[in-house]
């Protein structure tokens, strides 16, 4: 019998003078914009995750300040299912000249509207979803989510 489980992912919405914070990277399908994102490491919150994966892909420290949502997508090609906390946040310093992750090209910072003309491009449909949820004002606080001590 195989036990089935989500991928669990962390992503960040950052804003900044109307722009938004996406990374640019290679995929196999070619050229993608995803949010600063990635998997939820064994023994690590999920706050901690995403101000790693941010930093990782960006070069920027990244502080969040507020849970925008949980967002559950089957992936239509693969069978898997990605269960996703995204975390708005503000820039909080940077690494210049740090090296991005494997794959990734560049950080870069888009208006919603290249944000939403660029969807062809997106890794996956929780990109736009999740800063459309963002800018209608959604937001949780952080102490909604609970890490358990070991």
């Amino acid at each position: 019998m195989t036990r089935w489980k989500p991928h669990v992912t962390v992503a960040a919405v950052v804003e900044r003078d109307g722009r938004f914070l996406l990374v640019e990277e290679e995929t196999e399908f070619g050229l993608q914009f995803n949010q600063p994102a990635g998997h939820l490491e064994e023994g690590e919150s999920l706050v901690d995750a995403c101000i790693r994966e941010a930093l990782e892909e960006t070069a920027y420290h990244f502080r969040p300040t507020a849970l925008v949502g949980i967002y559950r997508w089957p992936h239509p090609t693969k069978d898997m299912t990605y269960l996703r906390f995204n975390f708005a946040g503000e820039i909080t310093g940077e690494e210049v000249g740090r090296a991005l992750d494997e794959g990734i090209v560049a950080a870069r910072w888009m208006t919603l509207d290249e944000v939403r003309a660029t969807a062809a491009r997106h890794r996956s449909p929780m990109i736009l979803r999740c800063i459309e949820d963002y800018a209608a004002g959604k937001r949780y606080p952080l102490d909604l989510l609970t890490d358990n001590p070991q």
